[in-house]
């Protein structure tokens, strides 16, 4: 395997970061200009810019005709956020679950996962489906919209004024200023995603294994660094609830905004592997799902919980690496799996469930 393939998906992954990263500074500065509130464009500019590189990779691999990596793309993003960044996160920290995650936003990002599923079933996400998924984050960013302006806290504006500098004095031509910001996160992000795709495929090639594989690992963990960072950082301040926030979210609009969109750039519809779904999604699912019990146990993820998470991830991982290179051990470690360690993972999280309801109902 040549060092060009490792230039490629470095350089691709620098790119989107600082693509991301510039984007979405410039159009936050530049929305406050035009007396739009803080906590709105936090809402909408700062969600929508940190799934800026899932964004930029899956519409390319998508106009590309590279369905099964705008596929993994996302998939892979989803598993990641919950069962790798808040497993990680939550070592570092037990992190806090606010109640509106547990009664609106998990339940929304049920509702997608589900939805994708079943759109995806026929075996391809045509244009129809696209603007049926991007019809419903543009209904869900107008619900946050109006939720927040409504309901919101004291110190919610002050929070993305800080973290933004959006209460700095304009310049003159700062207008341009952003306005160039915005257009070079731009370039670099389609740039980015250029590179990083080019280098996911020679790298299935050099290791022999399916686009669709290396896009729910390397591809998927890759385009999930600033979900990452975020998590991290706003674990390590001790905004815990952030951390949370911010993966269901993201994985809110990777289904419903970047496959969507992708779904409507693409010239033919995408084609959706068997093996994904019959495996990849469902797994999307659980853990979607399984984000239910665990929240709802003391609303917070404890660093057992987080561990859990971590175990889980490696084992899905180490799963799609046997099975794609045709390893016999590959059956015996799904057996294992779906036999043990899954049912008896099931049963903890019905009982602590139960507890939890029957506590809070107290």
């Amino acid at each position: 395997m040549s060092l060009m393939i490792w230039g490629y998906l470095i350089a691709g992954l620098i790119l989107l970061v600082a693509g991301a990263e510039v984007l979405v500074r410039g159009a936050a500065k530049l929305a406050a200009q035009f007396g739009i509130p803080p906590l709105i464009i936090g809402l909408t500019v700062v969600a929508f810019g940190t799934s800026a590189p899932e964004t930029a990779v899956s519409v390319q691999a998508a106009l590309d005709g590279k369905g099964d990596l705008a596929i993994g793309n996302v998939v892979g993003s989803n598993i990641a956020n919950v069962l790798f960044i808040l497993g990680l996160t939550a070592l570092i920290a037990p992190l806090v679950v606010s109640r509106q995650l547990i009664r609106l936003d998990v339940p929304i990002m049920i509702g997608a996962s589900l939805l994708t599923f079943a759109l995806a079933w026929d075996g391809s996400l045509g244009k129809l489906d696209g603007l049926l998924l991007f019809g419903g984050i543009l209904v869900y960013t107008a619900f946050l919209i109006v939720s927040a302006r409504r309901d919101k806290s004291a110190n919610a504006d002050d929070e993305f004024t800080k973290e933004f500098a959006l209460d700095e004095p304009a310049k003159p031509y700062a207008w341009l200023l952003n306005a160039v910001l915005i257009v070079i996160g731009l370039v670099l992000l389609i740039s980015g995603s250029n590179f990083l795709v080019e280098g996911a495929v020679s790298l299935a090639r050099a290791l022999g294994l399916s686009e669709l594989v290396i896009g729910l690992t390397v591809v998927a963990v890759g385009t999930s660094l600033p979900e990452l960072a975020t998590s991290l950082l706003a674990a390590i301040r001790g905004e815990r609830d952030i951390a949370v926030g911010n993966i269901v979210g993201s994985n809110i609009f990777n289904l419903l905004c970047v496959l969507g969109l992708a779904s409507l750039v693409a010239p033919l519809p995408i084609a959706v592997a068997a093996n994904a779904l019959a495996f990849d999604f469902p797994v999307m699912i659980g853990v979607a799902i399984v984000c239910l019990p665990i929240f709802f146990s003391g609303y917070r993820i404890n660093r057992w919980e987080g561990l859990l998470f971590l175990g889980y991830y490696t084992a899905y991982t180490l799963y799609l690496v046997l099975s794609a290179s045709g390893r016999p051990l590959a059956d015996q470690f799904a057996h294992a799996m779906l036999g043990y360690v899954l049912p008896l993972t099931a049963v903890t999280l019905a009982v602590i469930a139960v507890q939890s309801w029957r506590k809070s109902a107290s």
